[in-house]
């Protein structure tokens, strides 16, 4: 078995083959002495095609594949892993695995997940697998519809172009407990960047779509009709004097804040004790109408998955209950170190649902949740990563618009919004129902009651 194929062809075979070999790999280990093993194997598939200014500039057909294990020899650990899956290869990268293993240091968090949480099938059809029947000439006449759409906006005076991309991937995990679970899905977008205004007046602004199925797509002039009112939108853009006001984050940074509350509640940061939120499970930690849901079993969602990255059972469990942290998110290794179970979160956490409400009850539309704000800062983008999850400390660059009775009154560049991740979650507002579904954390606009923004 030296050969993976396209995953776009008969995929079900295709599978079968990897996880035949991911279990021969395993038994092999066992022979060579391991106590445990594991085996992750993926094929990946993609076609990427660039346009700029009405003309083809990339064309990329990707074709990767990847074959880890990992072996456990009691308590001591070794991992390798070859793209080669020719026999003289896999045999190494076991050699190589076990070698490893023989000279680690034992560690007594270390091995596979337990196997009561080992998930079992059969598993859920999450409807994550649409190959997109897409060639190279569609592909190309897709991006220029795009960017051409986007061009005719009179503000428009260049363009970063347009993309298309469609790919596809497989995925085998297996164990020595006897799991074996398969995977396939396909994720396609579109997006187009554009430049707004001439001479030292311009502006960039872009937008895209993320996709499971292609035909989930809007119609594709929409994309380049959406980047080209953003960058024009931003045209006249001044900065901001230093002052404190409220901050309305709109969905595609707002996720960001929800991804830092997962990494301070991820095992990683608890048990190295490098996050702001230690011993905060069964406490308050955001305002009490915030609810955040895990699906992992959302169909054709962005992180569905039926099993996590260890083979262990995942489910519908809830995070956030009236601000209230129900659990942190773990791994099986975490897990240990901290003297709990996994909650099948080992690879990260699956379509996070941040359900909209507000501290006056109920859910606000966007154009609400700037009358709600009255005046303040709209964040339409953020540059740069100086949070600390250690301290909360919260300092990035931003643009957007300034808000003034509920309306937009001029776009702004060039400042920094501060404070504390703690501080910042507790004061919510509102968090919107204009949800983004392009990310795995699916939340809508968030408004924070206060935060400081340096300027001039």
């Amino acid at each position: 078995m030296n050969a993976i194929a396209t995953p776009t062809g008969n995929s079900l075979e295709e599978l079968d083959r990897i996880a035949e070999l991911a279990q021969d790999v395993i038994r092999r280990a066992r022979v060579a002495g391991a106590s445990q093993a594991e085996v992750s194997a993926s094929v990946e598939t993609g076609l990427s095609v660039n346009v700029r200014l009405g003309d083809v500039e990339t064309v990329e057909h990707t074709r990767d594949r990847g074959f880890g294990l990992t072996v456990y020899f009691g308590q001591r650990k070794g991992s390798a892993s070859t793209a080669d899956l020719k026999s003289e290869s896999i045999e190494a990268t076991i050699a190589q695995a076990c070698a490893i293993a023989r000279y680690t240091e034992a560690d007594p968090c270390a091995g596979l997940a337990d196997p009561a949480r080992i998930a079992n099938g059969p598993f859920p059809d999450l409807d994550l697998w649409h190959p997109w029947q897409l060639d190279v000439a569609q592909a190309i006449e897709i991006g220029k519809q795009i960017e051409d759409a986007g061009r005719t906006h009179p503000a428009i005076g260049n363009s970063e172009g347009a993309s298309v991309q469609s790919g596809a991937a497989l995925g085998v995990y297996a164990n020595s407990h006897g799991f074996i679970g398969r995977e396939r899905g396909t994720s396609h977008s579109l997006s187009c960047s554009l430049i707004a205004g001439e001479g030292d007046e311009r502006q960039r602004d872009y937008w895209y779509d993320s996709v499971r199925a292609a035909s989930d797509f809007p119609p594709a002039k929409t994309i380049g009709a959406t980047a080209a009112q953003r960058a024009a939108a931003r045209l006249g853009a001044r900065k901001l004097s230093t002052r404190e006001c409220p901050v309305l984050f709109a969905p595609e940074v707002a996720a960001s804040l929800i991804g830092h509350l997962v990494t301070a509640v991820s095992g990683g940061s608890l048990y190295r004790r490098a996050s702001f939120l230690l011993d905060q499970a069964g406490k308050q930690v955001l305002p009490d109408f915030v609810a955040i849901t895990e699906q992992p079993l959302l169909p054709r969602g962005h992180a569905s998955t039926a099993f996590d990255a260890e083979g262990v059972a995942t489910r519908e469990s809830s995070l956030i209950e009236r601000g209230v942290l129900q659990r942190y998110v773990l791994g099986s290794y975490s897990a240990r170190k901290l003297g709990l179970q996994s909650t099948g979160n080992a690879g990260g956490v699956h379509n996070l649902v941040v359900s909209p409400g507000s501290v006056d009850g109920g859910a606000l539309s966007f154009d609400e949740l700037l009358a709600r704000m009255g005046t303040g800062l709209l964040v339409t983008e953020l540059i740069g990563h100086g949070v600390s999850i250690v301290t909360g400390d919260y300092s990035r660059g931003a643009a957007g618009f300034w808000v003034e009775q509920g309306a937009i009154a001029y776009p702004v560049q060039e400042i920094t919004i501060a404070g504390n991740l703690r501080e910042m979650f507790m004061g919510m507002q509102a968090i919107g129902s204009d949800v983004d579904k392009r990310l795995p954390f699916l939340t809508g606009s968030i408004l924070v009651c206060k935060m400081m923004v340096a300027g001039e």
